[in-house]
């Protein structure tokens, strides 16, 4: 069963997608701006035995006043209050690379929302000891107006003629993401807001999940999560910073035997 929903909170409205048909913990899957509203395969194959919640970001689907780019702080408080409306007292959570740093944000600054926490190449950490690829940091006031304020922007511009067709959609980021890799060119467009200093508070079960290929967020920032994050366990899936596109089985697999 598939179903989209709005419930109304104090700040706006969160949308998400329901994908149910296991009786399983539940779980909250936060996605990577990338995704721009849709959602990998591998929460398919994941709903066959949990039920699965995925919130949209901003802007799609109904979902307005919630999300901000430069608050993820602000970003947990909502989400708080979405379970909360649910009736959802735990759950497991998945973060894909935004999405990362707000399942750790919540698990960190609310521990008992989280049953077991899955991060997928989770953007965040990198903004004043950056490992050896050339970084590009925007300064927080920038943030708003290269992303989502603007519409005229110019990434807001990219984004919204990526194509339509999934796979088209998918293989157009992936050819952006590789092509600034290759550049030696990456903008991590989250600050950090402390989140380094939270990390410690993460009580959940955690698995750091990493495309063995992925160039545009690469394995060795991996080590510095598991440094942060204590009992972490990484595990490398094929495919590259895409892999829950790329490699929705695998990723799927390793990412049901964690939860169990």
């Amino acid at each position: 069963m598939i179903e989209d929903r709005i419930v109304e909170i104090r700040d706006g409205a969160v949308a998400f997608r329901v994908l149910s048909a296991g009786r399983g913990t539940p779980l909250v899957y936060f996605h990577s701006f990338h995704e721009r509203g849709g959602f990998p395969p591998f929460l398919e194959r994941l709903a066959a035995r949990y039920t699965v919640y995925a919130p949209f970001h901003p802007g799609v689907q109904g979902s307005r006043g919630v999300e901000t780019l430069d608050d993820v702080l602000d970003l947990v408080l909502g989400y708080d209050e979405l379970l909360d409306r649910l009736g959802l007292a735990s759950a497991h959570l998945v973060g894909h690379f935004f999405g990362g740093m707000v399942a750790a944000e919540l698990a960190a600054t609310l521990p008992h929302r989280a049953s077991r926490l899955v991060l997928v190449s989770p953007l965040g950490l990198w903004r004043d000891d950056a490992p050896p690829a050339d970084v590009v940091i925007l300064p927080a006031e920038d943030l708003p107006a290269v992303l989502w304020a603007d519409p005229a922007a110019p990434v807001a511009r990219a984004w919204a003629a990526l194509p339509s067709d999934e796979a088209a959609n998918v293989a157009a980021q992936l050819e952006s993401i590789q092509r600034r890799a290759a550049m030696a060119k990456f903008v991590w467009p989250i600050p950090d807001k402390g989140i380094k200093r939270r990390l410690h508070r993460i009580a959940a079960p955690t698995l750091l999940l990493w495309g063995e290929a992925d160039r545009a967020n690469p394995v060795v920032y991996a080590e510095e999560w598991q440094r942060r994050v204590k009992g972490a366990a990484l595990r490398l899936s094929p495919g590259g910073h895409m892999l829950l596109h790329e490699a929705p089985e695998a990723a799927s697999a390793v990412v049901s035997e964690f939860l169990g």
